[in-house]
């Protein structure tokens, strides 16, 4: 039996509170209105950034919500004037929408589209939600919150993709290795027969030293203080994976060494402020780009010498790799599809939705 136009009661893992574990709720969805689209979710990623975000008291106010980003799911209806998906498709969530129209979807050099920057909460196109619980709203995460069977999103958040897409796989591709694949090939333009070195080795790292090996670098220095990491950075394309805590020395003085001058790209990949100061010293001190790739919060500032800005080196940042994602996220699943790259090292744990606490503890300890 149809339920578009319907309500749908259904399961979402929900956080009441910042800090606190997310309760297994049952939720209504309401049908979607002009421009919105009702996803029945059928897989989820879980991003680092979101478990930054459960742990800020900034998210209480918008307490209960759905976390979650990286998702895809099956369409289940669409509102009115929706023209890019249909029922039935298969479809990849953006976390970071592409509208098309702003002066940024209309300019090659950026992909921060005006809808985040005119919003920037976890809202939908009315400033509400189409989700209840227990007689209160529940927002979603980044206006997506893909921890849930259904939700409804703008269209403008949502990409068709192919149907033999594996809808369990190419979900990271929505937020963790597009943002590390498109800092390399999109932010940095690493080039072939470079030097890179790589500042923390989680999916993110990984997706950095994959896109860096695509573009044809010569070495690629993996940056640690998990061993447990090495041995799957080795398999995604590092050529050397190192420990700041086995030396005596700064490891930007390592790296010095170790590349003849510093590396000609740095990543920044852990969402550590300090160490984007280290990131940008390992730098060739003439050319060097590096490229600040993980989550750091809005209110933490940096602390760089004057000193290493007397120099050719450069400093950047790079948001979801770079991609204007509903044009080119799809791209990226079709070319997972066709072997170009592998998902496989960057997924190990495949859990229920009410698992989900479990699966936050593993990313924590680090055992993903």
């Amino acid at each position: 039996m149809s339920t578009a136009g319907k309500v749908i009661r259904c399961k979402a893992a929900v956080l009441w509170r910042p800090g606190a574990p997310m309760n297994i709720e049952e939720i209504e969805v309401a049908p979607p209105k002009a421009k919105e689209v009702r996803v029945k979710m059928v897989a989820s990623g879980i991003c680092g950034t979101d478990i930054k975000s459960m742990e800020s008291e900034e998210l209480a106010q918008f307490c209960p919500i759905i976390m979650g980003h990286e998702g895809t799911g099956i369409v289940e209806s669409v509102g009115e004037g929706v023209s890019t998906v249909k029922a039935g498709d298969k479809v990849i969530i953006l976390c970071l929408p592409q509208c098309g129209e702003c002066n940024t979807c209309l300019n090659s050099k950026n992909n921060i589209c005006k809808e985040v920057r005119l919003s920037g909460t976890h809202q939908t196109s009315e400033g509400n939600s189409r989700i209840t619980c227990k007689g209160k709203i529940v927002y979603q995460y980044i206006a997506t919150g893909t921890f849930s069977e259904y939700i409804v999103i703008k269209e403008i958040s949502v990409a068709k993709i192919d149907e033999g897409a594996l809808l369990e796989k190419v979900c990271i591709i929505g937020c963790g290795f597009a943002t590390g694949f498109g800092a390399a090939i999109n932010s940095a333009k690493v080039t072939p027969g470079s030097t890179c070195a790589v500042f923390g080795l989680g999916g993110v790292g990984l997706s950095v030293i994959i896109g860096c090996k695509a573009a044809g670098a010569a070495r690629i220095i993996a940056v640690d203080i998990n061993k447990d990491k090495f041995a799957k950075a080795k398999t995604v394309g590092a050529t050397e994976c190192i420990d700041p805590r086995d030396f005596e020395k700064p490891i930007q003085k390592v790296l010095f060494d170790m590349l003849n001058g510093g590396a000609d790209f740095c990543f920044e990949v852990t969402g550590n402020p300090e160490t984007v100061a280290t990131a940008l010293a390992s730098c060739h001190k003439d050319h060097g780009v590096c490229v600040i790739v993980g989550s750091i919060a809005s209110w933490v500032q940096i602390n760089i010498s004057s000193q290493l800005f007397f120099s050719g080196r450069i400093l950047k940042g790079s948001v979801l790799g770079g991609w204007k994602t509903k044009d080119e996220i799809p791209k990226l699943v079709s070319d997972c599809m066709m072997k170009k790259f592998n998902l496989d090292p960057l997924i190990t744990h495949t859990l229920t939705l009410d698992k989900v606490n479990e699966a936050i503890q593993l990313m924590k300890n680090g055992q993903w």
